[in-house]
């Protein structure tokens, strides 16, 4: 890595004295800071959080010394860009981290006004008890900022009705350079100078210099702009002056950064339509598909969206599909394009009708052969759907092998009625140059996202990117549209003087006029013309992530799987907090602590390895990263790409542990599976010992563990007691049986919480089941957290004969805890240190996967109650099995129970975190932004699958929960 400049390091402490926000300079904050959702990789020499506008001031005043004008500065909102907009070699300055409040919001002027590092998402779900949204849709909206959506203009499902980031943008505060605060909202064309006569000098000089530009090239600019609903120019010339007003928001909108930081926005809100559908149609081909949406654009809906073949197939495997695959059948003929349409109404009558209309038009209309067709009604089925839609862009980045869908050409925009030819003329291109490609997009607005596929680590990945690059402008400008339909210039804003020609220059004047001397964001949109040495960033010029990425040892690659494909897409960044995605960012709101994050420090320092250029201080850095993650494995779940921190994180341990001391916590966590049943028979002494204040300070100060569980008073089970056979380690005295059932047992449930464990037996022998217990043994999912790979291998090794051994002899395996049950299924399956130990090939269910087969076919009483249950599942299990809340809901109905399934985050648990010192605030906070308010509101209805979920409760709140099984024991004994 490039060492901090002296200048950047002045520029620096100098800021620091009138700065109330952070700064970072670390290697881990470079690096994670060094990549957006683009090929590309750029490290920053450090990263500042502003706290409010007043930073921005203080950063933007010092910026103008002539003794730091050549310090560069570039604005990041949520960091999701595919161009490279929001990287840079010199500073970047976050706005998402502490500028991300919402100020106000007015519902009868059906405004808002937020901070920059407002989320989009974030913002929905404070106006929707107003009945309001903010409109432009993005696949990003649940951590892409407002700031990043005026910067870049953004717009995505919906733009042919709801227009741009720009048409909903009232007014905007920007801090320039030189600390002026420009507040900006379109002003009266004939009258505009009495509107700005408290402005600075500097600031009227910028309004005269923009009006006599817009004024004297106005046929210039109106024919050098395309007019497309994508019409994405970075500055909105053609918008800036019209026959009425003056607008320099249209300027602001899309700039980049590259003219000033935006720091806070008033936007115009809309009503939410109070009814709303979606028409699914399945077609024989792409091209159908594209043909068909022009078509049926002519019949008004609100929106079509296309998806094709490889990212429906994608989204197959995905934890989205469990909610609308009842919209996508099987069909006679594969399925090669689905169209999305989308039908809004506030009347209920009139969508019915509206329908009605549409689908008597596809019954009746033969020019294209459609495969399937069905109807989404309601806002839940809607949102299910485009959420599938949404993780598209994501989805592409989990297909097989090391060619990986790149986003460089992804977002060009035409007219619409020349799409399906363009999109012809595309595909031949790439098919004549052997490269696979998925295509997914806004149909309705001539924008198709088309990602080809290529290994980035390969030496001619740069000369391919750069002639795919050229022939597809050269394809764009001959249909009529541009190369940039919404996902910003970044990186390829070196083709703008193509597009724009003889009206460049006046984009060039635009530049000068806010920033001279190239600090802004420099490269991208546009240069300034006071120096012939500025030019616009190559496309190529920038190093890409897999010039890095080709260092890594190839078998270090492969053993550290697809942490190693994190794409950027950002979706570990979403903001919500009832989210289970990764708890340890969202305490933190810090990025190393993010599976991106992470993903990229792991790729980092496998490089270092891999090139001998090993640092302590750095090792250290990338631990204290994966030493944050709580191994909740929330990422491997709901990260489109599949990227598994917590198990990339047990291969880094094993390894970095290798040559650094462990603590002797380590040690004690390891073997505390192996170790309980000894200490059984002193359960006593062990829990008195717990309950003294002295013991539990010496824990903490000497191993660093807090509020550790104790032992259950029925923790020696009497296992005939409760109708069940505990088997023999060889399993010889089981008995064959139709209705034979075996529990694998789990450490926690078996010691620390032996009641659910035991109203588990009693459940089962009211249900009739024949009940067998194995053996106990270590699940070795302590081992395998804290990285001792070498000894969880030996575990995974000896359990899989048995388990397997138990299946053959006609067993239905069952686990109780479901972190602990779906180790079996998951890292049982994968091969550590060179072992070559066959996967597992038996199936441990979780409970309610057992309990819904066997009601299939043997009914229960019902019983009848008014109460209604609160279902809180364990995240691990939320994230791996998606049908896990609607199964837990099945079986309570087959006993006629009312359960509901209220958004969770995480509860900040997870196995030994919490019990680890320096995590007891940050478990402590986790628990507090989601789980507090649902406990408390449900005080004896709240229900939890996890014991690391019960025991937190009973930790924060000090107070019981159940297990969703003793509460259907509960009913059938009356």
């Amino acid at each position: 890595m490039s060492t901090i400049s002296p200048l950047v390091q002045r520029f620096l402490s100098e800021l620091r004295p009138n700065f109330k926000g952070d700064i970072a300079s670390d290697e881990s904050s470079r690096l994670v800071f060094s990549t957006d959702n683009s090929i590309y990789q750029r490290i920053p020499q450090a990263i500042i959080f502003p706290k409010d506008i007043s930073d921005l001031q203080a950063l933007a005043k010092l910026a103008q010394q002539d003794s730091f004008k050549k310090v560069v500065l570039t604005a990041r909102g949520g960091g999701t860009g595919t161009n490279g907009q929001s990287l840079t070699d010199g500073v970047i300055v976050d706005m998402s981290r502490h500028m991300n409040h919402i100020i106000a919001i007015d519902p009868e002027k059906r405004t808002a006004t937020v901070q920059a590092g407002v989320v989009k998402d974030q913002l929905n779900a404070a106006l929707k008890e107003h009945g309001l949204f903010f409109a432009p849709e993005l696949s990003t909206s649940n951590r892409a900022t407002i700031g990043g959506m005026i910067n870049t203009d953004a717009s995505g499902q919906g733009s042919c009705r709801y227009g741009k980031t720009r048409h909903h943008v009232l007014g905007l505060k920007t801090v320039l350079l030189g600390g002026d605060v420009l507040e900006t909202v379109s002003l009266d064309k004939n009258s505009w100078q009495e509107a700005i006569t408290d402005k600075s000098d500097y600031q009227k000089s910028l309004y005269l210099e923009l009006f006599e530009l817009a004024n004297n090239n106005t046929a210039l600019i109106q024919q050098s702009f395309p007019e497309l609903n994508r019409s994405l120019t970075g500055y909105d010339l053609p918008n800036l002056l019209t026959d009425t007003q003056f607008d320099m928001n249209s300027i602001l909108c899309g700039s980049e950064g590259t003219l000033g930081f935006i720091a806070e926005a008033t936007l115009n809100v809309l009503p939410i339509p109070k009814h709303q559908l979606l028409i699914n149609i399945g077609y024989t081909d792409f091209q159908a598909a594209l043909r068909d949406a022009k078509a049926l654009m002519a019949r008004n809906p609100l929106s079509i969206e296309t998806v094709d073949a490889k990212v429906l197939g994608l989204a197959k495997q995905d934890i989205v599909w469990n909610n609308v695959a009842q919209y996508f059948p099987e069909a006679a003929e594969p399925i090669a394009g689905i169209n999305l349409v989308e039908i809004t109404s506030d009347d209920e009558t009139e969508l019915e009708q509206l329908k009605q209309a549409f689908l008597s038009h596809l019954e009746t209309d033969t020019s294209v052969k459609r495969l399937s067709i069905t109807t989404a009604v309601g806002r839940t089925a809607v949102n299910h759907i485009y959420a599938m839609r949404k993780r598209a862009v994501g989805l592409l980045g989990n297909v097989q092998g090391e060619k990986r869908p790149q986003p460089f050409v992804e977002d060009t925009a035409v007219p619409p009625e020349n799409l399906a030819d363009y999109i012809a003329e595309f595909r031949a291109l790439l098919d004549g140059m052997g490269l696979d490609y998925g295509m997914f997009g806004h149909v309705d607005a001539g924008v198709l996202h088309v990602r080809p596929l290529i290994d980035m680590k390969e030496p001619q990945a740069k000369q391919i990117i750069q002639d795919i690059s050229d022939k597809v402008a050269e394809l764009t400008h001959k249909y009529g549209g541009v190369l940039w339909g919404e996902h910003g210039k970044g990186l390829r804003s070196a083709y703008a003087p193509i597009f724009f020609g003889e009206a460049y220059p006046l984009v060039q004047k635009v530049k000068t006029l806010f920033d001279p001397h190239n600090q802004l964001n420099p490269g991208k949109i546009a240069t300034p013309t006071s120096n012939k040495e500025y030019v616009l960033t190559p496309l190529t010029e920038v190093a890409f992530r897999g010039d890095r990425d080709r260092q890594v040892n190839q078998a270090d690659w492969l053993a550290f799987g697809n942490a190693m494909h994190c794409n950027g897409n950002g979706a570990c960044f979403n903001y919500d907090l009832n989210d289970p995605m990764c708890p340890s960012y969202k305490v933190t709101r810090d990025r190393v602590h993010s599976p991106k994050g992470r993903a990229t420090l792991l790729k980092e320092w496998l490089r270092r390895e891999t090139i001998g250029e090993q640092s302590n201080s750095f090792d250290k850095e990338v631990y204290e990263a994966l030493h944050g993650c709580l191994s909740c494995k929330s990422c491997a779940g709901q990260c489109p790409v599949k990227v598994d921190i917590p198990d990339a994180k047990a291969r880094f341990l094993e390894r970095y542990h290798q040559r650094n001391k462990r603590q002797l916590r380590d040690y004690a966590l390891a073997s505390l599976e192996q170790v309980l049943p000894y200490l059984l028979p002193v359960k006593g002494l062990y829990n008195a010992l717990q309950n003294i204040g002295f013991v539990r300070s010496l824990q903490e100060r000497t191993v660093q563990l807090v509020d550790l569980p104790s032992f259950h008073t029925e923790a020696h089970i009497e296992w005939d007691k409760y109708g069940a056979t505990l088997l023999n380690k060889d399993l010889s005295n089981y008995t064959p049986s139709d209705n034979a059932v075996a529990i694998v047992q789990d450490a926690f449930t078996r010691f620390f919480d032996s009641q659910v464990l035991i109203d588990l037996l009693q459940l089962l022998n009211r249900l009739g089941a024949k009940v067998y217990v194995l053996p106990y043994f270590a699940n070795g999912k302590p081992l395998h957290v804290h990285g001792f790979l070498k000894r969880f291998d030996k575990v995974r090794r000896n359990n899989i004969a048995l388990l397997a051994k138990a299946e053959s002899l006609g067993m239905s395996l069952i686990g109780l805890d479901p972190a602990m049950t779906l180790v079996y299924r998951q890292e049982y399956t994968k091969a550590y240190l060179d072992d070559k130990a066959p996967a597992l090939k038996v199936n441990v269910q979780l409970l309610q996967e057992w309990l819904l087969k066997w009601l299939a076919n043997n009914p229960v009483p019902t019983v009848t109650t008014d109460k209604v249950y609160q279902l809180a599942a364990h995240c691990t299990e939320r994230t791996q099995v998606a049908s896990t809340n609607k199964q837990w809901q099945d079986i309570f109905k087959a006993f006629g129970i009312k359960l509901e399934t209220p958004n969770l985050g995480c509860c900040g648990m997870a196995g030994t975190y919490g019990h680890e010192q320096e995590h007891k605030e940050l478990s402590r906070g986790i628990y507090e932004q989601s789980w507090q308010a649902v406990v408390r509101k449900n005080t004896d209805s709240l229900v939890a699958t996890g014991f690391s979920c019960r025991c937190q409760v009973a930790r924060m709140e000090n107070r019981e929960i159940k297990h969703p099984l003793q509460v259907l024991l509960a009913a059938m004994n009356g």
